[in-house]
């Protein structure tokens, strides 16, 4: 049974820019062999990271949208984890990635609530 997903791939900064498509290409190889579809890959480009990762500041960021199996999905993990060019990874269920923004906008609002009943009280 195939699911829609969504991976998040931070790349190293040492790679140059026009490689990141190739580079990501190695790896989506895994999802078309498999019989899975690639519907979009969105490269963000060099980014500051909010912390140091492998002391470095910056990364190559990169998100792709695919419909796989459970199974190739944590193949295609199991492959980033272990080139030295990936930084971090996360894949999410395309249902979680959209449950994820809706109870994040959710707590936002919330708070943007609160902070308006605190000033209307002062």
């Amino acid at each position: 049974m195939t699911h829609q997903y969504e991976l998040m791939v931070i790349l190293s900064p040492e790679i140059d820019e026009r490689q990141v498509g190739a580079t990501l290409d190695k790896f989506l190889k895994v999802i078309t062999t498999d019989g899975g579809t690639i519907e979009n890959i969105d490269i963000w480009g060099r980014r500051r990271l909010a912390y140091e990762i492998q002391k470095k500041t910056e990364g190559i960021y990169a998100v792709v949208d695919f419909t796989a199996t459970a199974e190739t999905t944590q193949e295609l993990d199991r492959q980033l984890n272990l080139s030295e060019q990936v930084m971090r990874t996360k894949v999410l269920r395309a249902e979680e990635a959209i449950a994820m923004i809706a109870s994040e906008k959710q707590r936002a609002d919330e708070r943007a609530a609160r902070k308006t009943a605190k000033a209307a009280k002062a």
